[in-house]
């Protein structure tokens, strides 16, 4: 059963299965932001990636001696969580350690994730709390995917982020692997705008680290309709869409792939986040429609 919150100026779905958003529908310009999800192109629209982000070298990692495989982008995207609450406007969804989840990854969690409306702006909140008894590890991150062109009639290519601070941010390329290779390639030169095309991602997502911006808006040079998406807290963003598809993904990230020259060992991965016993960990992004 699908959850769908409301208020005057949105409307929003999100599946218990990944707790994924799957539409946000502005009622008063009827249109829809969250890409279809058409399985010929990608099938998902926003999942969650934990406990990992990206790929693991050889798709596993080492803990205490001992070795685990993890997919790319981790289990919790395709786990059913349960329903911990739902008003009008919020809902809050959550996902525990199980038998299941204990032989792919060793530590005893609460994951919930948190959907507010506040006019015509979406904030989704990741809550990770430690029920173990000692330090957990791990990574978070969103990968949630907005309809390119926007508006009918209009094209792909005409598209562009912006950034709302100039950067110089060069590209870290991810090699056939999935893995992060050792030097970056320019990519932001002085530069708050970056334009979309869809052969930009031929070699899987752009990654970007520690941007002087917290928020990149989708503009249209002849329409004024796009989103804000502020992503504060972050230290990590991609930016990817899959080939001649009608979307793109803002995804920001605590965490990352496994570097080419990583040795496997979870506590000394880039990026990842520890947290302590009893311990809460939170961070949120929020997106304005218009």
């Amino acid at each position: 059963m699908h959850i769908f919150l409301e208020n005057e100026f949105l409307a929003v779905g999100i599946r218990p299965m990944g707790a994924e958003l799957f539409s946000v529908k502005h009622k008063k310009n009827e249109l829809e932001y969250i890409w279809s999800g058409d399985p010929k192109f990608w099938g998902k629209t926003s999942p969650v990636l934990f406990p990992i982000v990206g790929t693991l070298k050889e798709d596993k990692y080492t803990y205490e001696g001992k070795s685990y495989a993890l997919s790319r982008h981790g289990f919790a995207r395709d786990q059913k969580f349960d329903i911990a609450a739902q008003s009008a406007d919020e809902a809050t969804f959550t996902l525990q350690h199980s038998p299941a989840t204990f032989a792919n990854y060793p530590f005893h969690f609460e994951l919930s994730l948190g959907y507010k409306l506040i006019e015509n702006r979406l904030e989704v909140i990741y809550t990770v709390v430690n029920v173990g008894a000692g330090d957990q590890y791990f990574s978070l991150g969103a990968h949630p995917a907005f309809s390119v062109p926007l508006v009918p009639d209009t094209d792909y290519n005409d598209y562009y982020l912006l950034f709302n601070k100039v950067e110089n941010a060069p590209r870290w390329p991810i090699a056939a692997t999935g893995l992060i290779e050792r030097t970056p390639t320019p990519l932001l030169e002085n530069t708050d705008r970056l334009a979309l095309r869809k052969d930009m991602f031929a070699k899987d997502a752009i990654v970007l680290k520690n941007l002087w911006s917290d928020t990149v808006s989708l503009k249209h040079p002849q329409h004024d309709h796009g989103l804000d998406f502020h992503f504060n807290g972050f230290p990590y963003l991609g930016i990817w869409s899959t080939k001649n598809a009608d979307f793109i993904c803002i995804e920001p990230w605590c965490g990352i792939a496994d570097g080419v020259d990583h040795d496997h060992d979870l506590t000394t991965k880039e990026g990842i986040q520890t947290l302590g016993p009893g311990k809460r960990w939170s961070r949120s992004w929020k997106v304005d429609f218009y």
